[in-house]
């Protein structure tokens, strides 16, 4: 099946669908979606390329569909790149952009990037503890005499 029918007939009702205000904007929740926009560009049910990049237990995962696999393969038609809780940032936006650099999908490259990113900050944000506030002006003066 072609994707454009696949796309005809999953934009109307499919499950991930996400409508909150009545003409507002309709988002998506189906795995494969990186912007989680409801648009047959970055649907990941119906194009046949698709990246998806997910986060389980502190791991972030790259997924992408393998060029050449058939139709009827399922689980083995899917590449995962795991991108290592302490390999950094660097790492990890490279692992993201490798499939745009190969020609895969390169008009997904910066959505791709944006979601890697936003993962790897959510990871790091909480590692620093809060240090002390100094106290400055009168309140110094008022601790210390």
């Amino acid at each position: 099946m072609s994707n454009d029918l696949q796309w005809l007939l999953l934009r109307k009702n499919n499950s991930f669908i996400v409508k909150r205000v009545v003409e507002g904007p309709v988002f998506s929740r189906e795995p494969g979606n990186l912007l989680n926009l409801h648009s047959h560009k970055y649907s990941g049910l119906s194009n046949s390329k698709t990246i998806d990049i997910s986060e389980k237990g502190g791991n972030i995962t790259v997924t992408t569909r393998k060029v050449k696999a058939s139709p009827h393969q399922v689980k083995s038609a899917f590449a995962k790149h795991p991108v290592r809780p302490r390999s950094g940032a660097r790492r990890a936006l490279g692992v993201a952009a490798a499939p745009a650099k190969r020609g895969y999908r390169p008009d997904l490259r910066r959505a791709a990037l944006a979601r890697i990113s936003a993962l790897v900050t959510s990871q790091t944000a909480g590692s620093k503890p809060d240090l002390p506030k100094k106290v400055r002006g009168k309140k110094a003066t008022h601790f210390l005499g």
